[in-house]
C-alpha cells in the first residue's frame, strides 16, 4: 500500500484513513474509509476465490488493498467464529467450491486457529484489526445503549451482541440447529431463500426470531445483510413484537470499519489454545 493520504479528524485535524474489507461467502468488498466513517474511494468486489486456503485469502484482500491505496490501516470482517484476530473456524472456505459444497480436511486444518490479524497487517504493511463479519456490521449501526443484537443475513446468518456499545463474546449462532435437524445457516442462507422464495424464507427468519427472543431479551434487533432488503415489510413488523427491530442498509459491513478501532485491540487478551473445530 502507498502513503496515506490525510483526511479530517473530529477537529478538522489530519485524522487516518481505514482500508475495510467485508469478507463473504460469495464475494469480498473493500473500500477506504476517512475519519467520520465516509467512503472515500470506489467500493470493489470480487468473488471470493474457491478453494480459499488461507494464503489464497490473504492475497486476494492484498490485491484489492493495492488497487485502492492510501490507508494508514485496516479493518477486516471475516464469516465465522473469529476471536481476538484469530479464526478458529469458518464456514465456507473450508469447503471446495463455495459455500455448502464439501468441506475438505485440508483447509478445516489450515483454517483452525489461523492469525489473520497477524498475517493481514504483515501483508498490508499497516496496523490491521479482524472481527467477526456481522461484528463489523453491527458497529456501524448500533446505537451504544442497552442489550443489541445483530443478524446478518446473506450467505448464511451472521450474529453479532454488544451491551452498552461494548462487542460481547462471539456466539457462532449459524451453527446451531433450528428446525429439522437444519442450521441457521442452511435455514435461513441464501441458498434457501432461493429455493423456497423471499415470502416462506421471511416466514422462517420471523419464526427465528421469535425462537432467540426468549432467550436473549435483546433491547433492540438490528437486520442487515444483503438479504435483509427482501424480507417481506409484514413479517418485520411481526417481529417488532419483540422490539425495536431496524433493518439496515448492506454497506454496513464496510462502514464499522472506523469504529472498530474504539475498541481495544482484539488480539488483547487471546488465548491460542481456543476451541478445536469439529
Amino acid at each position: 500500500m502507498t502513503a496515506p493520504s490525510p483526511a479530517s479528524g473530529p477537529g478538522g485535524e489530519p485524522g487516518p484513513l481505514t482500508l475495510a474489507v467485508d469478507s463473504g461467502g460469495t464475494g469480498i468488498k473493500a473500500c477506504v474509509l476517512d475519519a467520520q466513517g465516509a467512503m472515500v474511494s470506489q467500493r470493489l468486489r470480487v468473488l471470493t476465490p474457491y478453494p480459499c486456503p488461507p494464503e489464497v485469502y490473504v492475497a486476494t484482500v492484498l490485491s484489492l488493498a493495492e488497487e485502492l491505496q492510501g490507508a494508514d490501516r485496516a479493518s477486516v470482517g471475516m464469516p465465522g467464529l473469529v476471536r481476538h484476530g484469530v479464526v478458529h473456524a469458518t464456514p465456507h472456505y473450508v469447503t471446495e467450491s463455495g459455500p455448502f459444497s464439501p468441506r475438505r480436511p485440508d483447509l478445516v486444518e489450515a483454517w483452525a486457529r489461523f492469525d489473520a490479524q497477524a498475517a493481514l497487517a504483515e501483508a498490508l504493511g499497516v496496523p490491521a484489526r479482524v472481527v467477526n463479519d456481522a461484528e463489523m456490521a453491527g458497529l456501524a449501526v448500533i446505537e451504544g445503549r442497552g442489550y443489541e443484537v445483530v443478524l446478518t443475513l446473506g450467505t448464511g446468518l451472521g450474529f453479532a451482541q454488544f451491551d452498552g456499545g461494548v462487542l460481547l463474546p462471539k456466539l457462532e449462532l449459524s451453527q446451531h440447529l433450528s428446525q429439522r435437524r437444519a442450521t441457521y445457516d442452511e435455514r435461513l442462507g441464501n441458498r434457501a431463500r432461493r429455493r423456497v422464495g423471499d415470502e416462506r424464507w421471511s416466514r422462517r427468519v420471523a419464526a427465528a426470531v421469535e425462537a432467540l427472543w426468549p432467550v436473549l431479551w435483546w433491547d433492540h434487533l438490528h437486520l442487515g445483510g444483503g438479504n435483509a432488503r427482501r424480507l417481506r415489510p409484514h413479517q418485520v413488523q411481526r417481529m417488532r413484537a419483540h422490539g425495536p427491530v431496524n433493518v439496515v442498509h448492506n454497506n454496513a459491513g464496510l462502514h464499522g470499519g472506523v469504529r472498530l478501532w474504539s475498541l481495544p485491540d482484539p488480539a488483547a487478551g487471546r488465548d491460542l489454545r481456543g476451541p478445536t473445530p469439529g
